[in-house]
């Protein structure tokens, strides 16, 4: 039996991002770790849809996301462009240090950040899978998408090869 989190999930607030940045470091290989003044960026750019996981030892996870346009994809380091009439909420990072992994930790960043695009009215929630995370994903219910335009590949591409756009339908 999976032991539960015992994490407080609020919103990330500018004071995280130092605890941000290391569960990155510790996350994530260095092709695709992203520097502060992008983290920063991004908080400024969509601060209700950034949240972190605290618990007794302080910020343990974190996931970043915005409203965005189904089939677009954000390259690494490139800027959340926030869409006016948005189509799905995309889940552009999710981390979670090593010290809480198996408590459930993820899949309630996820289940929060779904719960607000339903909340919302959007249809389909998006990401890029990275890092072999796909099955993670897969059991969450989203699906790999192998049709985009030549731009939003190129964008994959970023992720060096490895990664996959996947989106979950959220309703109708």
């Amino acid at each position: 039996m999976k032991r539960q989190a015992k994490c407080k999930l609020r919103l990330m607030t500018p004071d995280d991002v130092p605890a941000v940045l290391a569960i990155q470091d510790e996350c994530y290989l260095p092709a695709v770790i992203e520097d502060e003044s992008s983290i920063r960026s991004r908080l400024g750019a969509s601060p209700d849809s950034a949240w972190v996981a605290e618990d007794e030892q302080g910020v343990c996870a974190y996931l970043m996301a915005y409203r965005s346009i189904v089939g677009k994809v954000t390259p690494v380091g490139g800027a959340f462009d926030v869409a006016a009439d948005p189509g799905t909420f995309y889940l552009h990072d999710l981390a979670v240090s090593r010290r809480v992994t198996g408590r459930g930790v993820g899949p309630a960043l996820v289940g929060l950040a779904c719960e607000l695009a339903r909340a919302e009215g959007l249809a389909h929630s998006s990401l890029v899978s990275i890092q072999a995370s796909s099955e993670f994903w897969k059991k969450h219910g989203y699906a790999v998408v192998n049709d985009l335009d030549p731009l939003e590949l190129a964008n994959l591409a970023t992720y060096g090869g490895q990664g996959y756009y996947m989106v979950k339908r959220l309703r109708g």
